[in-house]
């Protein structure tokens, strides 16, 4: 078990209706990895999963938007899920959040629907990315280079399409927190 990332706090971003694996599965990989993580939440108490076809288990949140700032964390990961994502980009504080750590030049990771975060919080034009296909048309609109692929990096910014790309997915966001800040990641 690698310790590379020991000394990194890294924030998933979620709310009720996350995809239960594309959060379990990118947290467990960067806690092996070493680094801290604190799921965050608009709500105190807990957040419940979307299981693929039913609601998964509770997870407890860690902080909540209210008491934290990026400069707290190293990193963000965005899980997908329909629900999630449709809630947050409607939120100012989730979006002001997500937005500082690209104008931090940050490493992020979005996976599956977690790019429509991305979308309102206007740092996905001009980059090159990918997401679950039923958004592709979304992203193309907001100005970015979408493309089909298990995995796409951009300057530490690490995107995936759903969970069959998850262990690309980890290996990759484990290797841009690893890289650290990267000068041309931008709002």
């Amino acid at each position: 078990m690698s310790q590379q990332l020991n000394g990194t706090r890294v924030a998933i971003l979620a709310t009720d209706g996350f995809e239960e694996a594309e959060l379990a599965s990118p947290r467990k990989a960067l806690q092996d990895a070493g680094a801290q993580i604190d799921i965050v939440a608009p709500k105190s108490g807990t957040i419940r999963a979307w299981a693929k076809t039913e609601w998964g288990g509770d997870y407890p949140v860690d902080r909540t938007l209210d008491e934290v700032k990026s400069s707290d964390y190293h990193a963000l990961m965005l899980p997908g899920g329909v629900l999630n994502p449709d809630q947050l980009r409607q939120n100012d504080q989730a979006l002001s959040f997500t937005r500082q750590f690209f104008k931090d030049h940050k490493p992020v990771g979005a996976i599956c629907h977690g790019p429509w975060i991305l979308i309102n919080a206007d740092v996905v034009e001009g980059r090159t990315m990918t997401s679950y296909p039923s958004i592709a048309q979304d992203l193309k609109n907001a100005g970015a280079n979408w493309v089909d692929e298990e995995v796409v990096v951009d300057s530490g910014f690490v995107t995936s399409r759903k969970p069959d790309d998850l262990d690309a997915f980890n290996a990759k966001l484990i290797e841009e927190i690893d890289e650290g800040k990267h000068s041309k990641q931008h709002a």
